[in-house]
C-alpha cells in the first residue's frame, strides 16, 4: 500500500534497487585473475589451499580481515535499524 504522491510498489522498488546495488557492489569487489603467491601488503606466504578456494586472492587471511573491516566501517548505513543510530 502507497500511500501520499508514491504508487503501489514504489517501496519495494526502492528495497529491490538497494539490493541489486548491494550485491553489483560485492561482485566488483570479488577478485579473479591468478593468485599471488605472497601477501602484497605484509609479504607473508598466502596458503595452496587459499590460492584454490579464492581464484586471484592477494591477500593473507589478516590483511583481507583487516581491509574488510575497513570497508564495513567507512559504509554509513544504518542496517540494524537500531534506535540509538536514527537518534543522531
Amino acid at each position: 500500500m502507497a500511500g501520499g504522491w508514491s504508487r503501489d510498489g514504489a517501496v519495494q522498488d526502492q528495497i529491490d534497487a538497494s539490493v541489486e546495488d548491494a550485491v553489483s557492489l560485492a561482485r566488483s569487489r570479488l577478485s579473479g585473475g591468478k593468485s599471488l603467491s605472497h601477501c602484497e601488503d605484509c609479504d607473508a606466504e598466502i596458503p595452496k589451499a587459499r590460492q584454490e578456494a579464492i581464484p586471484g586472492v592477494h591477500f593473507c587471511v589478516n590483511c583481507q580481515s583487516e581491509r574488510d573491516k575497513e570497508q564495513t566501517a567507512a559504509s554509513g548505513f544504518n542496517r540494524r535499524a537500531s534506535k540509538d543510530s536514527q537518534l543522531r
